[in-house]
C-alpha cells in the first residue's frame, strides 16, 4: 500500500517535471509553507520574549510533573522568577536547554538576582550541570518559564532525533506530497 502511494507520487512528480509552469507554482507553494512556519516561529519568539518559545522535555528529571516527550510552552516576561516556578535554561557551550524547578532565589553583591534549580526527580541541585565555576543561574541564562504543556506530543521530535534517517525520509515524503498536491 505504501509502495503504491509512493509510486503514484513519483508519477505525479514526473508529470509535474514536464509542466514547468505547474512545477514553479508548486515550488512557490512549498516555499510559502516553509516561510509561513518561520514567520509563526518568529512571531512566537516576539510575543513570548523567548528565543525558544516551545521546547520538548528530553529526560525524566522532572517526573512526575513532566514526562519525557512533553511539549512545554514558554514565556520570558520580565517579572521576577519565584521559588517553585519551572524554568527552561541554557548552559554556556551546551546546545540542549534544561527544564527544572527553581529551588532558591538570592541577590548577589551587585544587586542581581540569581537562581538555583533542581529537577523534581533528581537528588541534588543542578550546580554540577552549570558551566565550570558557575554556582548560580543568572537572568540571561533563562529561556523562559513553563506556562503550558502538551503531554507526549514531543515524542515525535525525540524519535526523529534518535533516528535521523526517519527524519530525512519523512521530510522528503512531505516535500513530495506538497509538490504533487493539485489543490491550492
Amino acid at each position: 500500500m505504501l509502495k503504491e502511494i509512493i509510486n503514484k507520487q513519483i508519477s505525479e512528480l514526473r508529470k509535474l517535471w514536464d509542466n514547468k509552469q505547474e512545477l514553479l507554482f508548486q515550488l512557490l507553494n512549498l516555499a510559502m509553507i516553509v516561510f509561513s512556519a518561520l514567520m509563526i516561529w518568529k512571531g512566537l519568539m516576539f510575543l513570548t520574549k523567548s528565543e525558544s518559545p516551545v521546547v520538548v522535555v528530553l529526560s525524566g528529571s522532572m517526573e512526575p510533573a513532566f514526562q519525557r516527550g512533553d511539549i512545554l510552552f514558554l514565556n520570558n516576561q520580565d517579572n521576577p522568577i519565584r521559588i517553585g516556578e519551572i524554568v527552561v535554561f541554557k548552559i554556556k557551550d551546551r546546545d540542549i536547554p534544561i527544564v527544572h524547578r527553581v529551588l532558591k532565589v538570592h541577590e548577589n553583591g551587585e544587586g542581581e538576582v540569581e537562581l538555583l534549580t533542581k529537577g523534581d526527580n533528581n537528588r541534588i541541585d543542578d550546580r554540577s550541570l552549570y558551566a565550570p565555576g558557575q554556582l548560580w543561574l543568572r537572568r540571561e541564562d533563562i529561556l523562559g518559564r513553563a506556562v503550558g504543556t502538551l503531554r507526549y506530543v514531543g515524542m515525535v521530535t525525540i524519535m526523529l532525533n534518535d533516528y535521523p534517517m526517519l527524519k530525512y525520509v519523512l521530510v522528503g515524503l512531505m516535500g513530495l506530497f506538497v509538490l504533487t498536491n493539485k489543490e491550492g
